[in-house]
């Protein structure tokens, strides 16, 4: 519902996955974002939400999705909202043979209890009323899928011989030059770009990213940092902009306005170091960010906090260092410019062809 019609889950991996199946049309259905031009001709679009996340234009999408379902008459269903479950279910009750897999995106009953986006007096309501709805959707589902290995613990719907791990590993867009050799740092002296991509939020640690830039400028003064992505909550984004007035070192791309994922991956190409600041909540610790697969498939340093599972998955490929941000520790350049990133090449189990695999095994096993 709040994801974008050209996501990079729902869109870029699972819908053109499926469109690669023989006599297979592939219909995505989301928040209003423009439709990629580069799309099979095979896959198409639906604008359910144009509002906000606190608008009434949520209940419109409502009816919206469901006259989609009584238009399209799809043979398989896949939702990645649970707000979207309610409709869905009712669909598979009233005729018998319709198949529908739920995608967990994210751990969301804790999300709304931890971080703080809804009225406090409606947070434990929601979280309540969401695990409820998934634990009756996974008992219908075909299948249900885990975007993160934690999940399959954390969530006491999640069967195991019911769910299907499909991590948000990297898959490219369509036309995409793939990068063959991983990013080499510069000299202390020449410019240093840093990155910070994704959803712009406090929990993400886009402040962090700034105070570690303004702080490593006194040992590399010519770094500078490049902010991309989405923010939902517009007193963040004040705060930010206020930060960044007169800053020329420090470049805002996005903000109020969604980003096209291959907008971000050209940042990403152009950068020397990715940033990944985030704070250390339950909401997200025990996750992989996307970004880490993005930043690894395109051979990317980066620089990580002391998160045992992401470093783990980081050094194995050599592909990041350990920081405290927004602490820069005085050995930081040194460290940057005689640490060898990625000795291996560029990772291959970075990619999503593996997750490909077996989404399309999920499918066969339906049909």
């Amino acid at each position: 519902m709040l994801k974008p019609l050209n996501d990079t889950r729902m869109f870029g991996k699972f819908g053109r996955t499926l469109t690669s199946r023989p006599n297979t049309i592939v219909h995505v259905a989301g928040r209003q974002a423009p439709h990629p031009a580069e799309a099979p001709a095979t896959l198409h679009t639906h604008a359910l939400l144009n509002g906000t996340r606190l608008s009434w234009e949520r209940l419109g999408a409502q009816v919206r999705y469901w006259r989609l379902l009584q238009h399209l008459q799809p043979q398989l269903v896949l939702v990645h909202a649970p707000e979207l479950l309610p409709l869905t279910l009712l669909w598979h009750l009233l005729k018998p043979g319709r198949r529908f897999l739920y995608d967990v995106r994210e751990n969301y009953a804790l999300n709304i209890r931890t971080q703080q986006v809804y009225p406090a007096w409606l947070r434990g309501l929601l979280a309540g009323t969401v695990r409820i709805l998934e634990t009756l959707a996974a008992r219908r589902a075909a299948k249900v899928l885990l975007a993160e290995r934690s999940y399959a613990d954390e969530l006491p719907f999640a069967q195991p011989e019911h769910t299907v791990v499909l991590e948000n590993k990297y898959q490219p867009y369509s036309g995409e030059a793939l990068v063959t050799q991983p990013r080499q740092l510069p000299m202390p002296g020449q410019p240093l770009r840093l990155l910070y991509s994704g959803t712009i939020s406090e929990l993400n640690g886009v402040f962090e990213a700034v105070r570690f830039t303004r702080e490593l400028q006194r040992y590399w003064p010519a770094t500078q940092l490049t902010i991309i992505g989405f923010c939902q909550q517009p007193e963040v984004l004040a705060r930010l902009q206020t930060l960044l007035a007169n800053d020329t070192s420090i470049t805002l791309i996005g903000g109020n306005k969604l980003v096209p994922h291959d907008r971000i991956v050209e940042e990403i190409q152009r950068s020397h170091l990715g940033l990944l600041p985030y704070r250390e909540h339950p909401s997200s610790w025990r996750c992989i960010p996307t970004k880490l697969y993005e930043y690894l498939a395109q051979g990317l340093p980066m620089l990580l906090p002391p998160n045992p599972l992401w470093l783990q998955v980081a050094q194995r490929h050599r592909a990041g260092l350990p920081v405290h941000f927004p602490a820069v520790p005085e050995q930081l350049p040194e460290q940057l410019t005689s640490y060898q990133f990625y000795p291996q090449g560029i990772p291959t189990d970075a990619f999503w062809q593996s997750e490909a695999i077996k989404l399309q095994a999920v499918v066969d096993s339906i049909r």
